[in-house]
């Protein structure tokens, strides 16, 4: 029988048709049955035709069935997918705009920091929602296989509250992995190791990473033997495009004596040292791409893909469907997890998981990322050992925002909000607890319409910001736009560059590229 595979947060421009290509890219799953769910009727009838092009184009037994109820979508599923972005465009502009007011300065906003954790606090009751609603309508032993951030945070919420097995995949460590591969390569050509023209691939370097989500650390890197990692500051330093665009992650590296996975900009918002001051944060930044520092990049970047594709839609219908391939398959896990779990063909990848004395660390119950292999037999997660403490220390400060932030949306407790965010570490290096109190407030009170595990809590936030501003002791806001904010373009200067448009509305990850390298 062919099995079922939910997709929810279907309308997902980049994502969704990845994955389903990755997934019929594996012959014994040609035969699979896609449910595309989305509240989005519009966007899910776009990506259902784009969808349905490709897979007659490449004559495949694949079908898709469209709905916007989701429980239809979950009846019967063998595998979940979800890639929601809860509030859409809309909250998330919220988790940057008025972070900013205060002097928070985020590039992407989606993990920890400000906007991350308000991220949380409404993705996690719906994910519990599609939670509960798994246990009721899938199949049995369901695997629930989580894109949406916060990551950690979600996969914490939907495994301890949820009940179901979900397992979270990201992959900044694939794009972590490529640019040493490169810098390894820049290197060796240098050093007489290989030809001039010779290449490096990635399946050459060898490589474990342990931490947590988007602070995971490359603790082993062999080449042809070598111990790469000591040398993996001056090597990524020295090569002529990353010693510009990855200037944090180096000083990082260098400091730490570790290179993480996470991108230059992403990396900067979890920390408390490279953007708590406006003047510093250029000299930490590069402005070539987004995802290396920009302020709200990763909001302009989604802003102007999702109203190109909405604008430039029937344009895509008369491209020429893309050829669906095993070559052409992305790094993406999930078509691999499943492909494992099918047919019992190996495959090792890094997963987001419940720590069970994995990192040992690290507390128990915290959601880590590690090595992990799948076949037949399930899904095998090896003991990493102890992080190198100055990893430990940067994740443990993460790791109990996290949890803070987790209880907060759980149980909709204010207080417990408001102290995650003071433990932020980039918010408590920026904000004093009054602004942190006031900050929380504003954006529970701009946010309420998605934050059902507040309703009880809105209008006595109203008060107090109201109370706040007749007494005067409202907290003074910063007037800035950001550091290095860029304009959102608009649909007519988008149309300037329709390729470039077109390649950033299609892109499932803004900035990176996954193909297999």
């Amino acid at each position: 029988m062919p099995i079922k595979i939910a997709m929810i947060g279907a309308g997902s421009i980049g994502f969704t048709r990845k994955l389903m290509h990755d997934i019929l890219a594996v012959p014994e799953l040609a035969d699979t049955h896609f449910a595309f769910m989305d509240i989005n009727g519009a966007n899910l009838g776009m990506i259902a035709q784009l969808a349905q092009r490709d897979i007659d184009a490449n004559k495949l037994p694949a079908t898709i069935s469209t709905t916007t109820d989701r429980r239809e979508a979950l009846d019967g599923a063998n595998y979940v997918i979800s890639t929601i972005r809860q509030g859409g465009l809309a909250a998330f502009a919220l988790d940057i705009d008025i972070p900013l007011k205060y002097g928070i300065d985020q590039c992407v906003g989606d993990t920890i920091c400000a906007g991350g954790i308000m991220y949380g606090q409404r993705t996690i009751p719906a994910l519990l929602d599609i939670c509960a609603d798994i246990r009721e309508m899938a199949a049995d032993n369901p695997l629930f296989l989580n894109y949406s951030n916060p990551m950690a945070m979600n996969i914490w919420a939907c495994n301890t509250y949820g009940g179901v097995n979900t397992i979270g995949l990201c992959h900044g460590v694939q794009g972590g992995h490529t640019i040493i591969t490169r810098s390894i390569e820049h290197w060796a050509r240098q050093e007489g190791l290989i030809g001039a023209d010779e290449t490096i691939s990635k399946k050459e370097v060898d490589i474990v990473c342990a931490g947590i989500n988007h602070q995971t650390w490359y603790t082993k890197v062999q080449w042809r033997g070598m111990d790469i990692v000591p040398m993996l500051p001056e090597l990524i330093g020295a090569h002529p495009k990353y010693r510009e665009t990855e200037k944090l992650r180096i000083d990082v590296a260098r400091r730490f004596g570790y290179f993480s996975t996470e991108s230059n900009g992403h990396l900067s918002e979890y920390l408390p040292w490279y953007r708590k001051r406006v003047e510093e944060i250029p000299r930490w930044i590069d402005m070539s791409s987004w995802i290396n520092g920009e302020t709200g990049g990763y909001l302009r970047v989604c802003t102007e893909g999702r109203n190109w594709f909405e604008t430039d839609f029937p344009n895509w219908m008369k491209e020429e469907p893309p050829v669906i391939a095993a070559d052409r398959r992305s790094e993406e896990h999930g078509s691999y997890i499943i492909e494992g779990l099918e047919t019992g063909r190996p495959y090792r990848g890094h997963f987001n998981i419940i720590n069970s004395g994995h990192i040992t660390n690290l507390p128990d119950g915290c959601v880590i990322e590690i090595p992990g292999y799948v076949d037949k037999n399930g899904i095998n997660m090896p003991v990493v050992g102890d992080l190198p403490m100055a990893c430990a220390a940067t994740c443990s400060a993460s790791v109990r925002v996290q949890q803070m932030a987790v209880e907060a949306a759980v149980r909709g407790d204010v207080t417990l909000l408001k102290q995650a965010m003071l433990h932020d570490p980039l918010t408590g290096a920026v904000c004093n607890p009054e602004e942190v109190w006031q900050m929380t407030d504003e954006m529970l009170v701009a946010q309420a319409q998605w934050l059902p595990n507040y309703a009880g809590e809105i209008s006595a936030a109203k008060s107090r910001l109201a109370a706040a501003e007749s007494n005067g002791t409202r907290v003074r806001l910063v007037q800035t736009e950001g550091a290095a904010r860029l304009h959102t373009k608009t649909v007519e200067e988008l149309a300037v560059d329709k390729a470039a448009a077109r390649a950033n509305a299609a892109a499932a990850d803004k900035g990176k590229m996954t193909k297999v390298v």
